[in-house]
Formats: structure tokens, sequence, C-alpha cells
């Protein structure tokens, strides 16, 4: 028999769970709860939908507390999931006719992220493949943010289709993304301290400029409108703030700034501009 256990990791999370389970009781033959800590009534929700609580200390962020949830399951195959995250029908129906006759033993599948009410399909957010459904015992995470899983065996890759991919209600304001950013950074920040990273004023500039261009021209977010702008434009202030958290470790170190490097800086950064624009946006004469 293949049993499925789909394994959650959430903090107050009173608004999402409901549906997200909603969309896995017909699905999961156990789902395993991981509370990190809540003073809302996520728990009780989720006990009410049929859920096995487990209590955890909240770490701001799930990659470590996963491997806490999958030691707790006693299925087959583990399906990962978070509480703004639902399943369709058309996945469902995949994932159990895959484990019939499995073509691996881990599975990437494509979330559909929606930001600020839109779904993104460009700026990096399409198709997100991430590794969620896989044979107990063949995946597990290391403690650090944003990582990507360690694995045993054969992996693949489903279609980047809309009806087979997680759906993925992600920001639905301002206010939660800054929320993110501000807890994300500061374990961002500790693991670049912790990797012996040198500080330098230069990464203020370069790191954040450089994932506007990512995002906006080389991975198409000027497609997306202006979600593609503001999602862009935020991202490269959340890599921004990483390495802000980082000086402030240093106690707001004086750091001389070479003028002529500071310029070299900003005339990289224009002409990258330039190229982008000529490439994407010949039209613009000016240029």
């Amino acid at each position: 028999m293949n049993k499925i256990s789909v394994v959650y990791c959430s903090h107050n999370e009173e608004l999402n769970i409901e549906e997200s389970i909603k969309s896995i009781k017909d699905f999961a033959d156990e789902i395993i709860f991981v509370d990190l800590e809540s003073t809302d009534r996520t728990v009780e929700i989720a006990k009410r939908m049929g859920a096995k609580i487990y209590k955890h200390e909240n770490l701001s962020f799930v990659e470590p507390v996963r491997n806490f949830g999958i030691l707790k399951t006693t299925g087959d195959w583990i399906l990962i999931l978070d509480p703004d995250e639902k399943l369709t029908e058309s996945l469902k129906k995949l994932l159990k006719e895959e484990i019939k006759d499995p073509r691996a033993d881990f599975y990437r599948i494509p979330r559909k992220n929606i930001i600020f009410g839109k779904w993104m399909k460009h700026t990096g957010w399409w198709p997100d493949f991430n590794i969620r459904f896989f044979k107990n015992g063949h995946v597990s995470w290391n403690e650090i943010i944003h990582s990507v899983p360690m694995t045993k065996g054969k992996g693949f890759d489903l279609v980047a289709k809309e009806d087979l991919a997680i759906i993925h209600n992600n920001y639905t304001s301002l206010d939660s993304y800054v929320e993110k950013m501000f807890r994300y950074s500061k374990v961002q920040a500790a693991e670049l301290i912790k990797g012996s990273y040198k500080f330098s004023w230069q990464d203020l500039i370069r790191k954040p400029l450089s994932e506007f261009l990512s995002r906006f021209f080389a991975r198409e977010g000027y497609k997306d409108g202006i979600h593609g702008l503001i999602l862009s434009l935020l991202q490269s202030f959340s890599e921004f703030f990483v390495y802000l958290r980082v000086w402030e470790s240093l106690k707001y170190k004086e750091v001389e700034i070479d003028k002529k490097e500071f310029n070299s800086v900003i005339k990289s950064f224009v002409n990258d501009i330039k190229w982008w624009m000529r490439k994407e946006f010949s039209w613009l004469k000016f240029l």
C-alpha cells in the first residue's frame, strides 16, 4: 500500500490553513502539522481538520523543521506543503497515478505564485520548481534558509503547466512582504557572517543592483507589468537589507568610500542597464 503523509510547518496561519488542508483531505492518509509557537487559532483549526499536532521552537524559517516533521510520518510517500499553498485536482490525480508505478524517488513540482493578487509568470517566479513530493527517506533539508534539499535516488520534473502546479498564495500585502524581509534578512546575514564573509560597501550597491537587473531584465519582469517592476525593486531592497544587517553586526563601523571605485560601480550598472534596454527595448531611440 502507498500511504501518503502531508507535512506542514506553520506559525500563525489561521487565515490560510483551513483552505490548504481542505485541498489535500482527499489526498492524504496522514496530516502531520508542526506548529512553530503560534499564538492565534492555527493549531485549533488544524486539529479540527484532522491533523496530528507537534510542537517545535520557532526558528524563523522552516527548512530544519521539515526534517522534524518528516520523522513523525508513517507514510511511504511525503508531500511538503506550506499553509498558504493548495493542490489542484489535476495535480492530486497525477501524483496518485505516479506512486502506482513511480518514475522517480522525488519529484520537482512547479508553483503558481500569486503575489499582490497576480499570477507572476515572469520575474523569476515561474515555474519555480520545488522538490515537494518524494519517497520517505529520500529527501532532507539542511539548516540554510531557502536551500535546495539533499536527495537520494532519481528525480523527475513535472510538466510546467498551471493545472499541475502547487497554488501558492504568496505575498498578499506589502506588510507581509516587509515582515518576511525583516525576518529572513537576519537569518541570511547570520549565514554570511558564519561563512566568514567580509563586509564591503561595494556589495551594498552591487548586490541589490544585480538583483534588480536579474529580476526585471534577465528574468523578464517587465512582462509582468507594474507587478514585475515593484517586485524587482522589492527583491533588490531585500538584498540591500541583508548586507545592511551585516554592517549592523559590525556596530555600524566607519568605512571609507573611494570616489573612483564608487564611480566605477555606478558606471558599470548604467552600462548594464543600457545593454538590457537596447536588447529588450530597441525602440527607445535615445539609447
